[in-house]
C-alpha cells in the first residue's frame, strides 16, 4: 500500500489564518477540501466522505455544526478545535462530544499534537487536551452523564446492540449502512471508555442505559 493509498482524508472547516491548514500539510494526511463556511459544511463533508473532519469551533457555528456534520456525514469521525482558554473549554468540549464530536482540543498547541490527535480519531479513538480528558472521563463514569454524551442515532444503536441485533439487522432498521451502524458503535464505545461489544452490553444493562 502506498502512502497516497494510507493516507488519513481530512476535510477542514476553519478560516484560513488559523493555521490549521498548514499544520495538517504533513505526509499521512489527505487535506480534500477546506471551508470557512459552517452552514456549508455539512455538504460538503458528505461529499467529500474524509474519515476525519477537523471543526474549528472559534470559526462559528459552535456543536450545532459538529451535529449538523455528523448528521450529513456519519461514517466521519469529527475532532473539534478552540482557541478559548479561560474556564469555557469544560463546557464547550462536553457540548461538543454531545453533539458527536471525537475529540476536543485547546489551542494553540503543537501541530505534531494535532497531527497525532487526527490520526487517533481516524483509528477511532477519543483524544481531549490535558485536562479536559479527566472532565469527559468523570461523566463517563457517571451512567446519567454518560447518557446525555450521546447522541440520540447513538442511543438508538446501542438499544439495538444490547436488544442482540447484528450490525446488518440494525442497519435495516434503522434505515443506514452497516459501516455507519459499526461507526456508531466505536463512537460509543469510544465515549464510554470501552472496549468491545461484550464490555458495552454489559455496561448499557448495568447502568440502564438501553
Amino acid at each position: 500500500m502506498d502512502a497516497v493509498e494510507a493516507a488519513v482524508t481530512v476535510v477542514l472547516v476553519c478560516a484560513p489564518a488559523s493555521g490549521l491548514p498548514a499544520a495538517l500539510a504533513v505526509d499521512g494526511l489527505m487535506l480534500l477540501a477546506r471551508t470557512d463556511d459552517t452552514d456549508a459544511a455539512p455538504r460538503l463533508v458528505a461529499e467529500q466522505q474524509p474519515q476525519v473532519a477537523v471543526v474549528d469551533l472559534d470559526t462559528g457555528g459552535g456543536p450545532e455544526a459538529i451535529a449538523a456534520i455528523t448528521a450529513a456525514a456519519p461514517d466521519a469521525r469529527v475532532l473539534a478545535v478552540s482557541a478559548r482558554t479561560d474556564a469555557a473549554p469544560t463546557a464547550e468540549a462536553l457540548a461538543a462530544v454531545r453533539a458527536g464530536a471525537a475529540g476536543y482540543l485547546v489551542r494553540p498547541g503543537s501541530a505534531a499534537e494535532l497531527v497525532r490527535s487526527v490520526r487517533r480519531v481516524a483509528d477511532g479513538e477519543a483524544v481531549f487536551s490535558a485536562g479536559l480528558a479527566d472532565v469527559v472521563l468523570a461523566a463517563h463514569g457517571d451512567p446519567a452523564a454518560a447518557a446525555t454524551l450521546l447522541t440520540d442515532r447513538e442511543s438508538d444503536v446501542l438499544r439495538l446492540v444490547v436488544e442482540g441485533l447484528t450490525a446488518r439487522q440494525i442497519a435495516t432498521r434503522l434505515v443506514l449502512s452497516p459501516r455507519t451502524v459499526e461507526n456508531h458503535v466505536q463512537r460509543v464505545l469510544g465515549k464510554l471508555g470501552l472496549r468491545g461489544r461484550a464490555a458495552l452490553v454489559r455496561y448499557a444493562i448495568e447502568h440502564g442505559l438501553a
